[in-house]
């Protein structure tokens, strides 16, 4: 039956074939030779295709689809504010943990005792020393020259040689002072024998004389020429002594003992007695002397000593008053005191058997006026100062401190005599005063006599309770505490 509607049809097309190597499908240039196969096979022919009966598509639905489930995210949200919370309670009761044990800490660090170091006070003497800057100057000083003109032949020292008086350290050419000799002997011989002739022509006249031959007045100048003939002799023994002087001068020796220093005319230079600096410098330094100077205030104390026929000691110190470098007596006082500076000027003399003052040098010397006797002594780096007083941390026995005012009479180096305010044996912190208020306990370690910590561990017995056995330096142990690794010290001012 033949109808007018159109019938619908489906087109197939059949699959590219594949070479039989290829497992499951070729590669893609295979494909693609596959396709264009294919292309150029349609133009020749046309493909085969079978139809087929399409099934009517589906009818269209009125109803909406349902929705997609939506996923709940507040169960989330509260379990990470409950662990934020959780978190925070953790830290705030961490840190609360850690404020209470600091707290504590420093609670016991407070009422713990403060390690110091102290000593006790003791009766001694103590020196009282008047220190001036000084300089070391030479006992004897000359200026080696030569005393007649000529030519530097040779030079007999080394430069820095410590020579003897006497001793030949240069020489001249002697041969101009030769002939002078010469030349006066000469003339000396000459007139030896003029003075001869005259001696036997009086000897005759005086012959005559009595015979009555010659007349008075001829015996007179006769007389007269001997005299004058012994005087030119005279006169050329003179000349000969001179010229012999003047060689001696040619043999330069040394004037006094000690150090020559570096020459100031080389050999083979002309030389001359005028000469302002001469040849070379010699400094005697054994002894030596050190001139320095003392605030005119304390002369009356220095003369009252030296009056009363005290021989008053001088040490001489380097620049920073740290090493003593000789030791030497106050030999003269000047007389008169400078207006300018308020001092005046006093020489000591030092053996100097070491050779360690050297001419020039500056000094600190240091004059022993006086000894304080039986004064009670203290540590300088006991004593404090306050605007309005002088105090010292003395230890109680139930080992806390309290100040106590103190009187200085003499600070020397480490050591200071008091007045009044301490008694014997009381002791006083020396180190670790700057941690220290009134009423603070302190683990006080004793130091010995001369401010050294005693040996073994600090901190091996109680300070106020003595330890078993016996203790060689008379004094009572140290407690149970370390020593401070290094504080601040404080000192007296001079």
């Amino acid at each position: 039956m033949v109808t007018d509607e159109p019938s619908q049809t489906t087109t197939l097309e059949a699959p590219p074939e594949t070479s039989p190597g290829a497992a499951g499908g070729g590669t893609v240039s295979d494909a693609s030779d596959a396709a264009g196969a294919t292309a150029a096979s349609g133009a020749s022919k046309p493909a085969a295709r079978r139809e087929e009966p399409t099934a009517p598509p589906p009818p269209a639905s009125s109803e909406p689809p349902p929705p997609a489930p939506r996923r709940k995210r507040w169960p989330w949200v509260v379990a990470a504010v409950a662990a934020a919370v959780v978190a925070y309670l953790l830290i705030s009761s961490h840190s609360r943990t850690q404020a209470n044990a600091a707290a504590a800490k420093a609670k016991a660090a407070a009422s713990a005792p403060v390690p110091v170091v102290a000593a006790a006070a003791r009766v001694g003497d103590i020196p009282v020393y008047l220190t001036g800057l000084g300089s070391v100057t030479a006992l004897n000083t000359a200026a080696v020259k030569s005393r007649v003109d000529g030519q530097l032949f040779r030079i007999d020292f080394r430069e820095g040689q410590t020579v003897k008086e006497g001793q030949v350290l240069a020489e001249l050419d002697p041969r101009p002072f030769q002939v002078q000799l010469m030349q006066a002997e000469g003339q000396k011989a000459k007139d030896e024998a003029a003075l001869q002739n005259a001696r036997v022509d009086l000897n005759r006249y005086e012959v005559l004389m009595k015979e009555d031959a010659i007349p008075k007045q001829q015996l007179d100048t006769q007389a007269a020429t001997v005299k004058q003939d012994e005087a030119a002799v005279q006169s050329d023994q003179a000349q000969v002594e001179s010229a012999k002087l003047n060689l001696a001068y040619c043999r330069i020796a040394a004037p006094i003992a000690g150090r020559v220093g570096l020459r100031l005319v080389d050999t083979g230079n002309i030389v001359h007695a005028s000469d302002a600096n001469g040849i070379v410098m010699i400094n005697e330094v054994q002894p030596i002397t050190v001139i320095f100077t003392i605030a005119a205030d304390r002369l009356p104390q220095v003369l009252q000593q030296m009056r009363s026929g005290r021989q008053l000691q001088v040490d001489a110190f380097d620049r920073d008053l740290k090493n003593r470098l000789a030791g030497g007596t106050l030999a003269a006082v000047d007389n008169q005191i400078d207006q300018s500076t308020g001092t005046v000027r006093l020489r000591a003399v030092f053996p100097n058997q070491e050779d360690a003052l050297f001419p020039s040098q500056f000094v600190n010397a240091r004059l022993l006026v006086d000894t304080l006797r039986n004064t009670v002594l203290v540590p300088t780096a006991a004593i404090q100062r306050s605007p309005t007083a002088t105090f010292v941390y003395r230890v109680k026995p139930d080992q806390t401190v309290e100040t106590r005012n103190v009187v200085v009479l003499l600070t020397e180096g480490d050591l200071t005599a008091l007045r009044g305010g301490l008694a014997p044996g009381e002791v006083v912190v020396t180190d670790g005063v700057d941690r220290l208020r009134p009423g603070m306990k302190v683990a006080a370690t004793i130091a010995a006599a001369n401010g050294s910590l005693p040996a073994g561990p600090p901190g091996a017995a109680s300070l106020f309770k003595p330890a078993a056995g016996p203790n060689p330096q008379g004094t009572a142990p140290a407690p149970p505490a370390a020593a401070p690794a290094g504080g601040h010290r404080r000192g007296a001012a001079r």
